[in-house]
């Protein structure tokens, strides 16, 4: 058992501002639970001029405090991983992301792409599927899923509220499935 969080998002914005908004996001006074980010790889594809990036955020551990006293919870931050294939030719980004913490309990990974709109190449769509998948923690699996099913419905959420300087277009769609 697993959960799937889907967004789909448009922005009124051209494609170069969300990218550089996105990218500069954290960490900000908005969300405290992103400590840091760190730029651990960089470079540019001579052939391609893609700019591939990896980076690594540091985030407090935002499991509840009555759930961390099960020692494999008990840690102070969790780390992330996130990589990015940045195309300015084609204007696209495609973002990879996982859980470095607890690998050997659960699974966490968002696939994202930031694309020049169809409808209108001054703005930009945002496509995300975010998933969690608990399976070493035995009988709290069920309750560690619940947690992580708000956890990712919230974060869906803060996408149409992106800390962007930025206003989000009147429709977007956000779809929670179960697999």
């Amino acid at each position: 058992m697993g959960v799937t969080v889907d967004v789909h998002q448009v922005y009124r914005y051209p494609f170069e501002q969300v990218v550089s908004s996105f990218l500069r996001k954290y960490p900000n006074s908005m969300d405290k639970n992103v400590i840091a980010v760190r730029i651990v790889e960089e470079r540019t594809d001579a052939s391609t001029g893609i700019i591939y990036r990896k980076r690594i955020a540091i985030c407090q551990n935002v499991i509840p405090e009555i759930l961390r006293k099960v020692s494999i919870l008990k840690v102070p931050n969790i780390l992330l991983e996130e990589e990015s294939w940045l195309n300015l030719q084609e204007r696209n980004m495609t973002i990879r992301s996982h859980c470095l913490t607890w690998t050997q309990y659960a699974s966490m990974n968002e696939d994202s792409v930031f694309r020049e709109s169809l409808e209108n190449p001054n703005w930009t769509e945002f496509i995300q599927r975010g998933r969690i998948s608990i399976t070493g923690a035995g009988f709290l699996n069920y309750i560690l899923e619940t947690f992580a099913r708000t956890f990712l419905k919230q974060g869906a959420q803060k996408v149409s509220s992106f800390p962007f300087p930025l206003t989000n277009r009147e429709h977007s769609h956000f779809a929670e499935t179960l697999f």
